[in-house]
């Protein structure tokens, strides 16, 4: 939930070279404009891959380490909508800069809250919105993300980690605790013990370390990681949408339900996929021998 700006050395700098493009180097063709710089404050947004099957979304906060203040949080709501609809997207990358993926909430914004201005507001709910995408979501974490970045980052699908990305829960060395479920995700992803560990002391773990411990899936270089999580989300892509959004749902449902009341969930989405043009077409191009054409029907 909170920002650790005061933690974090240089905090204000700008961060130069933070949203060098590798695509030229890639063979894909150029990135196609999504929406124009103007359209938003806080972030860009791009449509990537040679079919334009990935939604790419840049958070763009430089001097404050993309602090996620309420305009932030907005703006990628409403670029996680577009995407949502769009029908050529099938699977959504989210980044930030090379020096942070989000440092955390803008600590200026929350400074005066009261309780009441909290419970009244529901402070913080709407940031729940990326967890209702049924595209898949890819974060692709470079630096820092601390607070509410890291927990921004656990509500995607999957986590990439630059080697030098950094993840941490520092919320208690500013006399508050995580609000944006930090304490539930990071115990499910990692572990009791060293979520506790990281909750209770704001210590930070490496991105070898959150690999280790189940919070990331890979770890690449700094300058080559947008483009492998780019490239994963192509391979999502290429799959029928509506069974990717039924295989999404019945994982997620994991971490919900008793393995009795998944695996009856999971039995029932296995037979609505009996009920799609895409699967009889998948079947019947493993069987032919060739490319299956899904519709997304």
């Amino acid at each position: 939930m909170a920002a650790v700006r005061a933690l974090l050395p240089g905090a204000r700098a700008l961060l130069p070279g933070a949203r060098g493009r590798l695509w030229f180097l890639s063979g894909l063709p150029a990135p196609r404009p999504f929406a124009s710089r103007a359209n938003f404050e806080y972030i860009v947004t791009e449509k990537r891959g040679r079919n334009s099957s990935v939604g790419l979304i840049r958070l763009n906060r430089p001097k404050a380490l993309n602090a996620l203040c309420n305009g932030l949080i907005e703006e990628l709501n409403q670029a996680l909508e577009a995407f949502e609809e769009d029908p050529e997207v099938g699977a959504i990358v989210l980044t930030g800069s090379d020096k942070a993926f989000a440092a955390g909430a803008d600590i200026k914004e929350m400074q005066n809250q009261t309780f009441q201005d909290c419970y009244s507001s529901k402070f913080l709910s709407h940031w729940d919105h990326l967890t209702r995408v049924k595209k898949p979501v890819i974060a692709a974490v470079n630096g820092f993300a601390l607070g509410g970045g890291c927990e921004l980052a656990m509500m995607c699908d999957i986590i990439y980690a630059g080697e030098k990305a950094q993840f941490g829960q520092p919320e208690i060395l500013l006399g508050t605790i995580p609000g944006a479920g930090g304490t539930q995700r990071l115990t499910r992803a990692v572990g009791k013990s060293l979520a506790m560990e990281m909750v209770l002391t704001g210590d930070r773990v490496s991105a070898q370390d959150a690999k280790q411990a189940g919070l990331v899936s890979k770890v690449f270089p700094v300058e080559t990681l947008v483009e492998e999580a780019i490239q994963c989300a192509e391979k999502i892509a290429s799959n029928s949408k509506i069974i990717t959004a039924m295989a999404k749902e019945s994982v997620n449902a994991a971490f919900e339900m008793t393995l009795t009341e998944g695996n009856k969930l999971e039995k029932k989405l296995f037979y609505s996929t009996f009920a799609t043009d895409d699967r009889r077409e998948g079947m019947a191009a493993f069987v032919e021998k060739r490319k299956a054409n899904f519709r997304d029907h």
